[in-house]
């Protein structure tokens, strides 16, 4: 099966919403949640926080440390790189992939892509980080899965400051729902269970309306229970509070 190792990327220089991974969830800040959360996974080998070299970036390490997770720096800009180097520093034969603004990670779904992924398409790329194929994911509780080689292999293939930027791109457009290349590198994702077939639901936060939307579910639902769950998000969602 090789080593799944979960990496999140996580920077305080954020363009739309900057310092939005120190921002404030039921008394913690947001990047601190989702890994409290991304804990829960039982499929997971090792999980590592990679975040930009850069000073602003210690609070992040910190973070980490006091997380008793594992921390890579790497580049700036070239969030590829940082994914490649880090997954090659911590030996991940399998990378998945969450952007640390996904603060509502649901580990059963997690764990239940890898077992997809394993069994259906080790080769490729699979997701239920959003919709991909019709699958009906709401957006922001899975995540991504490919393999370090594959990630390796992309290098060679591009060097647009697109897919330098966006790991996913050098494998799927979301936007387009587009493949880049299904000869080379296959696009699968588990069909999302009847009670989450929400695509309409986004929860990760790249302004401050989504933020304040992610912070009213947290005051809401963490207090009475703090592993809420997804269901618990969509019914409070629809109950419009």
């Amino acid at each position: 099966m090789g080593k799944s190792v979960l990496i999140i990327q996580a920077r305080i220089s954020s363009t739309r919403l900057p310092g939005k991974s120190m921002m404030p969830l039921a008394g913690k800040p947001l990047v601190f949640r989702m890994i409290e959360r991304s804990k829960k996974c039982q499929k997971i080998d090792e999980i590592v926080l990679a975040v930009p070299d850069q000073p602003e970036d210690q609070v992040l390490v910190d973070l980490a440390k006091e997380l008793n997770i594992s921390y890579f720096q790497g580049s700036l800009l070239d969030v590829r790189d940082r994914y490649l180097s880090c997954a090659k520093k911590f030996n991940a034969d399998y990378i998945l992939r969450i952007p640390a603004d996904n603060p509502i990670p649901d580990a059963s779904e997690i764990d239940k892509l890898i077992d997809f992924h394993l069994a259906h398409n080790p080769h490729g790329f699979s997701s239920n980080l959003a919709q991909v194929n019709n699958s009906g994911y709401l957006d922001g509780i899975g995540a991504e899965i490919f393999s370090t080689k594959l990630l390796e292999e992309s290098i060679y293939r591009s060097s647009s400051d697109t897919v330098k930027e966006h790991v996913h791109r050098n494998f799927f457009d979301y936007s387009t729902q587009t493949p880049v290349d299904t000869s080379w590198c296959p696009i699968a994702s588990p069909k999302a269970p009847a009670e989450l077939r929400r695509p309409d639901i986004i929860l990760d936060v790249n302004t401050l309306d989504d933020y304040t939307k992610i912070k009213r579910i947290y005051d809401n639902l963490y207090p009475k229970n703090p592993n809420f769950t997804t269901v618990d998000v969509i019914n409070f969602l629809d109950k419009g509070i």
